[in-house]
């Protein structure tokens, strides 16, 4: 049998002459980058494990979370990156160039065939160039930075084809929003997908980007999308030499198979609170908006410009509407002003940024407050991901159309008076006692488990409702705990009630989202022993395992046989699976610690 894209790279950086779907193996890694986010916790576990750079010249910093310094902690963790960056050579791309993932693409250190590992959760969207790359926490990319590999777990492959002829209006973020209405956050959790077809050959290379950039949403590992021609012929030029051609082999094995028809996909935005939340635009035109943004990692690039310029130029923003944009990369926003894109966007009223992430990570613009309503070109509007409003997702030409409309809308239909609308607002807040905090240090740590159950019966629980982040400057685990899930609603007060021995159940995608690892070491501080779920973040299962906090996963049928409900006391046994009900004392067996796990388990972590 032959093998998929995801097996023949794996191999090609393995010790195996073939790898198969579930294999544990040792991958190198031919990009190692951390970023101002997650960047001083890598110096940290470094410098405190007494760990050398592997390979200077494969190792980056990327500083693009917060690219304009304006915020105190950042500017501090990334001076402690600066210095640490001087002191062992390690290559800096500072403030001023942009979004470090498309950095890797433009400079070609990711490209067909390589490998990419970074403390971002979207660095998979290296998919669009048929690269590996994987967002993993500060713990896995330190380990990367000292031993140039890492482990990782094969995943099985399932083949997208999109069959037809692409409608004219139709964007590549239609086309994955369209994919997101058609799969969800985790019907392909934990796979790689291959995306095949006709009109997917003809994508050029920002689209790819759009569309390998929201995998993470869709729960996958990754995203590819088989190289063209053209963009073999754009990596020579900036390699300047020949790269090998990758593809998948005619009697490669795909776990399954699905056959869409682009023909039907429609224009969509994702509702406020699920970027898989999709509707038909239809559904959602006429809504107010107070303020719009133009970028992201997944729409910030050339292309994405000029389609909103197309929109703007001539036009104005509706007044009281807000409209930020940010080039993905300092590349891009020159070429946007010898464009006279910048001018454009200019004169109808925007604000337009130096290169960044932007809104998504909370340190550059694109944020919003209590009430206000936004539509944006990102990735995610998970609840309090860009501020206390509500963000709908959508396409820069809807995007722009929008915000001079005062409402959504298509291009098609922008109204010659825009609408007025009036502002709302509201409050929200939490905190914890230094008490619950050295209780949880006390907490001991055993290969099982008993406690109370906190049975959270809901599915894609995010990164920012388990650990939001307006907090991810915070380096000390102590004081992580007290922010435990306080943008989970019903839950904001989770930190102040739960127990050092209390369990946590919950359900499918435990942990989608960021790569931050905060949100696993929360419920390190906290002493939460353990926690069971249906399936897990595939980021965040690597972070918890690598941090040694046990999680185990369970079935629906499972739980229903020992009748479980919240604040049972439930016993868990990480070595041979075993839980038992202790309120009514029924038994069942779920799976347990893999030995990769137990092995780092009782190492106290991946150090």
């Amino acid at each position: 049998m032959g093998m998929t894209i995801i097996e023949k790279i794996l191999t090609n950086h393995s010790k195996y002459n073939k790898v198969e779907p579930g294999q544990i193996i040792d991958v190198s890694i031919d990009a190692r980058v951390a970023r101002d986010f997650g960047g001083p916790n890598v110096v940290k576990h470094m410098e405190g494990n007494n760990l050398n750079i592997h390979d200077a010249s494969k190792t980056f910093f990327t500083f693009d979370t917060n690219p304009t310094g304006s915020d105190m902690k950042y500017a501090v963790n990334q001076h402690i990156c600066r210095q640490y960056a001087r002191k062992n050579k390690v290559k800096i791309f500072d403030i001023n160039n942009g979004i470090g993932t498309h950095t890797l693409m433009e400079l070609g250190l990711a490209y067909p065939g390589s490998t990419a590992v970074s403390t971002d959760s979207h660095a998979n969207i290296l998919g669009a160039v048929c690269s590996f790359g994987q967002g993993m926490g500060d713990k896995d990319i330190a380990a990367v930075w000292a031993n140039g590999s890492i482990w990782f777990k094969v995943p099985a492959s399932v083949k997208i084809n999109l069959n037809g002829k692409r409608p004219s209006n139709i964007t590549a973020k239609d086309i994955v929003l369209n994919l997101l209405n058609r799969f969800g956050a985790n019907s392909l959790l934990g796979y790689s997908i291959e995306l095949y077809g006709e009109e997917v050959e003809k994508l050029t290379l920002d689209e790819r980007i759009t569309i390998a950039s929201m995998a993470t949403e869709m729960g996958a590992i990754i995203l590819f999308i088989p190289p063209s021609e053209n963009i073999y012929n754009y990596f020579e030029a900036v390699l300047g030499k020949k790269v090998e051609r990758i593809f998948a082999d005619d009697d490669a094995v795909y776990d399954k198979t699905f056959d869409l028809n682009i023909a039907d996909f429609k224009e969509m935005v994702s509702l406020p609170g699920k970027p898989h939340g999709t509707v038909d635009i239809i559904e959602a035109k006429k809504q107010k908006i107070d303020s719009a943004f133009i970028g992201s990692c997944t729409n910030g690039r050339i292309e994405d410009l000029r389609s909103a310029a197309n929109v703007l130029k001539g036009r104005t923003v509706a007044p009281g509407v807000v409209l930020k944009i940010v080039p993905s990369t300092d590349i891009v926003w020159q070429q946007a002003m010898k464009e006279g894109l910048i001018l454009i966007f200019k004169q109808a009223g925007a604000m337009v940024s130096n290169a960044g992430c932007a809104g998504c990570a909370a340190g550059q613009v694109g944020m919003n407050g209590p009430g206000e309503i936004s539509i944006s070109t990102g990735n995610r509007n998970f609840p309090g991901k860009q501020g206390k409003g509500e963000v709908y997702l959508a396409s820069p030409a809807v995007v722009a159309a929008s915000a001079v409309a005062g409402y959504i809308t298509t291009i098609d239909d922008i109204p010659e008076i825009p609408a007025n609308f009036d502002s709302q607002y509201i409050e929200n807040k939490s905190s914890l006692s230094e008490k619950h905090l050295n209780d949880a240090k006390k907490a001991e740590k055993k290969t099982f488990a008993q406690g109370k159950v906190w049975l959270i019966e809901r599915d894609n629980i995010d990164t920012d409702m388990i650990f939001h982040n307006r907090y991810l400057a915070i380096t000390n685990i102590d004081e992580m705990g007290q922010y435990a899930f306080d943008n989970l609603e019903g839950y904001e007060d989770f930190a102040k009630k739960v127990q050092p021995s209390d369990i946590i159940v919950t359900g499918k995608n435990f942990g989608s989202g960021s790569s931050r690892q905060q949100a696993v070491d929360c419920f390190k501080a906290l002493g939460v022993p353990v926690i069971l779920a249906q399936s897990y973040g595939a980021i965040y299962e690597r972070n918890a395992i690598n941090a040694a906090m046990p999680i185990m996963n369970y079935t629906t049928e499972i739980i229903e046989k020992i009748e479980l409900k919240n604040g049972d006391e439930l016993y868990v046994d990480f070595i041979t699976g075993n839980i038992e009900n202790k309120s009514n004392g029924k038994k069942a067996q779920i799976e347990p610690f893999s030995d990769v796990q137990l092995d780092i388990y009782q190492n106290g972590g991946i150090f």
